[in-house]
């Protein structure tokens, strides 16, 4: 492994190189470095799952789809970050439930499946690292469940474009995107905008949307 990648790793995942464990440092020599570029492909819906991923630099958007053709944004992955779904195929020898597509360029360190069963069997602190990630992503996963079945979709989308919003009045993004991010359907979504473009909330430009009531956003939303 290059020194400025390893360099790159340590610092995206310190608790592992602050650990003295040869197991990990086994693994992690043997790791191989995938760089992706923007908007690409990391992994398909049914794709068997044959490495772990730990995200070095850039983002990774993963979403599922329904037969009938609706998506839902499940997270996303970042400096730092393993991928849930991921670490749930390898345990349990499945195939992916979703895709994994990436927002920026990436930098990933993909662990062969031989070699990360036998590191999660021998090493303590790679297990509490595993599964302390694997915990984390599930609770934001169980999160986005509830908000998608019990939470009102006016206070999401007004939650999330005040999210969108943050620096900034214009923000661009579809309906359909928008459809995506929150689970629902766009048609539902365009209807939502519109309300909140006949209370003077914002103004819906063609692949944008004017922020002109951050406000009444926030109030909303809160």
């Amino acid at each position: 492994m290059a020194k400025n990648t390893e360099a790159q790793w340590q610092q995206a995942f310190p608790q592992l190189g602050e650990i003295d464990d040869a197991v990990i440092n086994n693994i992690l020599n043997k790791a191989g470095v995938i760089n992706m570029p923007a908007k690409a492909t990391a992994f398909r819906q049914g794709d068997a799952c044959s490495n772990y991923l730990l995200i070095i630099s850039g983002r990774i958007k993963v979403l599922t789809r329904a037969e009938n053709g609706r998506e839902i944004v499940l997270y996303r992955l970042n400096d730092g970050d393993s991928c849930v779904l991921t670490t749930s195929c390898l345990f349990g020898s499945a195939r992916y439930p979703a895709e994994g597509i990436t927002e920026t360029d990436v930098v990933a360190l993909a662990i062969p499946s031989t070699e990360f069963h036998e590191a999660v069997q021998q090493s303590k602190s790679f297990r509490e690292f595993v599964f302390g990630s694997f915990s984390s992503h599930l609770g934001s996963l169980i999160a986005l469940v509830e908000e998608v079945a019990f939470g009102k979709l006016d206070i999401r989308l007004a939650r999330h474009l005040v999210k969108l919003s943050a620096d900034t009045t214009s923000v661009d993004t579809t309906h359909q995107q928008l459809a995506t991010e929150l689970g629902s359907a766009r048609e539902v979504i365009s209807r939502q905008l519109k309300d909140f473009e006949s209370k003077g909330w914002l103004r819906l430009h063609r692949g944008s949307i004017e922020i002109i009531d951050k406000q009444a956003l926030i109030d909303l939303s809160s």
